[in-house]
C-alpha cells in the first residue's frame, strides 16, 4: 500500500511558507470548513472574510492544512485528502481535536513531512542533540540544507523556522507565568516534546515514556514505514533511530528504547494478527504478516472504540 510518508530528496525542500505564523489552535477545522463549504476559498478574495484573518494567516492555514496532509493540491484547487475528510468533517472522528490523540497524529504528519515541512522533519528525525539554544539549532539546520539539498534555501529563512517549530512546541520557560491564551494558541505545546529551562535561553528535548500517546496512533506510523520501505520485517533499531535520513517512530515521538519496546509490544498484543516481534541472531525484529490493514483503520479503530478501551 501507498505510504503518506513524504521523504527528503535534494530537489523537493520548503521553509517559510507558513509567512512565519506557527500553527494556532482552531486553524485546521477553520481553515477545513471553510474548503468543505467553498473549493474556491483559498483562491479568493473572500477568504479573508470567511476565515476572519488576514491575507498572510490565510495562506498560512492553507500551509498547515497541506503540511500535516489534511488538503491536497489538485488540478483545480485544493481538495480534502482521505485523511483530512475522516479527521475534520462535519461527522468526522474529531473535527474539533478534542482528543490528545489527533494531536500526536498531527505532529507525526508534519515531523515525516520532508517536503513541506523540512524544518520539523529534520529536528525530529536528524537532530539528536537533547539540549540547545535556537540559534544553535537553526546553525546545524542551515548545515544540514547545505549539505543535503539542491536550490536556493534563504538561510534567513531556515533559521525562522527554527523559532517558529519552538514556538509551536515549546510550553515557555518552566515556572514562568504564561497567559491561558498563548497555550491554547500553539495546541501542539501539550504534547510536552521541547521544553524551555526557567533561567537560561535553552531548550530540551529528551526521550521519554510518552504516557499519553496511544497504541493506535503508534501501529499507525509503524505501518506507515513498512508501507513506505515496501518490506515484511524491520528491525527495531530502524523503528528507534532510523535509517540514513529516514524517519523514525522513537525519534518522532521522542521514546526511550525501552519504552519503544514495550509500546511495539502492546501493538502486537493488540493487533496479533498484523504484527509480531521475534529474534533473529541476536536482533529484534518487527514482522508485518499481512499488508491488508490500511494504517488509517488503526485510527479508525481508536477513534470509534476509544470509550470502550483505554489505549
Amino acid at each position: 500500500m501507498d505510504s503518506l510518508l513524504k521523504p527528503l530528496t535534494p530537489k523537493k525542500a520548503a521553509f517559510g511558507r507558513h509567512e512565519t505564523f506557527a500553527l494556532r489552535y482552531g486553524w485546521l477545522t477553520k481553515g477545513f470548513q471553510a474548503l468543505q463549504a467553498d473549493p474556491q476559498i483559498f483562491n479568493s478574495d473572500a477568504s479573508t472574510v470567511v476565515l476572519g484573518v488576514g491575507k498572510n494567516m490565510v495562506n498560512a492555514i492553507r500551509y498547515w492544512l497541506r503540511a500535516t496532509q489534511m488538503i491536497e493540491a489538485t488540478e483545480e484547487g485544493w481538495q480534502a485528502t482521505e485523511l483530512g475528510q475522516a479527521i475534520f468533517a462535519e461527522e468526522g472522528w474529531d473535527p474539533y481535536l478534542e482528543d490528545e490523540a489527533s494531536l500526536w497524529l498531527i505532529h507525526w504528519m508534519l515531523a515525516t513531512n520532508a517536503e513541506l515541512a523540512t524544518a520539523w522533519y529534520w529536528l525530529f528525525n536528524c537532530f539528536h542533540k537533547v539540549e540547545f539554544n535556537s540559534d544553535e539549532a537553526g546553525n546545524d539546520l542551515a548545515r544540514f540544507v547545505r549539505e543535503n539539498l539542491t536550490g536556493k534555501h534563504s538561510e534567513r529563512t531556515v533559521r525562522n523556522d527554527i523559532n517558529v517549530l519552538l514556538k509551536m512546541y515549546s510550553q515557555g520557560r518552566q515556572g514562568a507565568k504564561v497567559e491561558i491564551e498563548d497555550i491554547l494558541d500553539t495546541p501542539l505545546s501539550s504534547l510536552k516534546l521541547i521544553t524551555s529551562s526557567q533561567h537560561t535561553h535553552y531548550f530540551q528535548c529528551r526521550n521519554t515514556t510518552q504516557d499519553n500517546l496511544p497504541i493506535a496512533i503508534v501501529a499507525f506510523a509503524v505501518n506507515e514505514i513498512f508501507n513506505q520501505r515496501q518490506l515484511a520485517i524491520l528491525p527495531i533499531s530502524e523503528l528507534m533511530y532510523g535509517e540514513k535520513l529516514g524517519v523514525a517512530v522513537g525519534s518522532v515521538f521522542k521514546l526511550t528504547e525501552a519504552e519503544l519496546l514495550a509500546k511495539l509490544e502492546r501493538v502486537v498484543e493488540k493487533y496479533p494478527d498484523i504484527f509480531n516481534i521475534n529474534e533473529t541472531a541476536g536482533i529484534n525484529q518487527l514482522y508485518r504478516q499481512t499488508e491488508d490493514k490500511p494504517s488509517v483503520s488503526f485510527l479508525q479503530d481508536y477513534f470509534e472504540n476509544k470509550d470502550k478501551a483505554t489505549s
